[in-house]
């Protein structure tokens, strides 16, 4: 009896072995593939922000020189977005606001360019990101 449950019961028993095998070599490949688009994604929005800031405070310098109010109030307005960057946190990736600062950052960019009257378009591409005026 014990000759033919062993036969009988195979299918079942490399059923179950394949299983786990699978389980754990798709565990596997789901990590690298996590850690690589994790990866891609964030040096976009590094690339995105570093553009913003690198933007922000090259304006900034500029205006400096001019003080009358319209200058000032857009001075503001830089200053604002260079603090929203610099608090923007890097190095968490579990931060539960990320995408929602993202926004807020985005949402502030916009507006200093409607303040300075320029055309925002920042777009990613397969080589660098780039912002078009």
């Amino acid at each position: 009896a014990d000759l033919f449950e062993g036969i009988v019961m195979a299918e079942q028993r490399f059923h179950g072995e394949g299983y786990q095998e699978g389980y754990a070599e798709g565990s596997q490949a789901g990590l690298a593939e996590g850690r690589r688009l994790g990866a891609l994604h964030g040096a976009r929005i590094g690339s995105e922000i570093g553009c913003y800031l690198g933007f922000a405070l090259t304006w900034h310098c500029l205006l400096q020189k001019c003080t009358d109010e319209k200058n000032s109030k857009k001075i503001r307005a830089l200053d604002i977005l260079i603090g929203m960057i610099q608090k923007f946190p890097y190095e968490d990736p579990t931060y539960d606001k990320l995408q929602e600062d993202l926004d807020k950052i985005r949402g502030k960019f916009k507006q200093v360019c409607s303040m300075l009257n320029i055309q925002s378009d920042f777009k990613m591409g397969t080589e660098r990101s780039s912002l078009t005026f």
